[in-house]
């Protein structure tokens, strides 16, 4: 017999992806006064996904992540280097 309640897992709406992957978009572009916001809804996104996902799948997610993130930053310092040559 299980003595945990049940947890009320919140559901992840579309909208919070959108407006995590958009303003991850304009800081990308250079509007850091957009930072506060992605910081915010990120966290919001990620709070209801560390509910939601194993621990397995919440560490080869933000791996995943991470990799994308190396990816693309590499690859704009290129274009930056390459710009100023």
């Amino acid at each position: 017999m299980s003595t945990q309640l049940p947890q009320e897992i919140e559901k992840i709406a579309p909208e919070e992806i959108i407006n995590t992957l958009q303003s991850a978009y304009k800081v990308f572009q250079g509007e850091h006064d957009q930072l506060d916001d992605l910081l915010k809804n990120g966290g919001q996104l990620l709070r209801k996904v560390t509910k939601r996902f194993t621990p397995t799948q919440l560490i080869v997610g933000i791996a995943v992540v991470a990799s994308v993130a190396v990816i693309v930053a590499a690859r704009a310092m290129d274009a930056e280097q390459e710009e100023a040559a």
